[in-house]
């Protein structure tokens, strides 16, 4: 059996999301130990002008549940952008995947075909575009980012906590 769209826009996603939710558990244990609020994690950078952890986060839901919606032919839902605790985005990471469970194999039936419009693009891509050249890429930039901001604040996170358990 060849690997279809519908796994990698769904279970390796999901998969994805699930890795970021443990992440933001070691954040919130390492922020309760250091005694150190919250929100000094959540807008810590990377760069100036790079986006602070929050942002990363809410990155990876809105391109993960754009990538299984645009690709089985269906609406990408829209979120507030308006999460300030790590409660609350590890419940936008919930929401997300309850979103793209709900997203069946048979959504995905022509998809190969199917034209991927983006209001930032030119021109629509087709979905093999689209999947590996647009959505693949961002989702890994912003979970490695996020992770990155982690590790460069003194969160013990490692390999295995990004890879998660195979």
């Amino acid at each position: 059996m060849s690997l279809s769209y519908y796994q990698i826009a769904t279970q390796s996603t999901i998969r994805v999301l699930n890795n970021l939710d443990h992440l933001i558990d070691l954040a919130v244990i390492f922020c309760a130990e250091k005694k150190i609020e919250q929100s000094v994690l959540l807008n810590a950078r990377l760069s100036p002008d790079m986006f602070p952890l929050s942002r990363q986060i809410q990155l990876v839901s809105d391109m993960t549940k754009s990538c299984a919606a645009r690709l089985a032919g269906a609406d990408v839902p829209s979120y507030e952008d308006n999460e300030a605790t790590f409660e609350q985005l590890k419940a936008r990471i919930a929401k997300t995947i309850d979103f793209i469970k709900t997203v069946k194999e048979g959504d995905f039936a022509g998809c190969e075909t199917r034209k991927v419009a983006l209001n930032w693009y030119p021109e629509p891509m087709i979905s093999e575009v689209f999947l590996l050249q647009h959505a693949l890429p961002n989702i890994y930039f912003h979970i490695t980012t996020a992770y990155n901001i982690l590790r460069h604040n003194g969160v013990a996170v490692g390999k295995r906590d990004y890879l998660g358990q195979i």
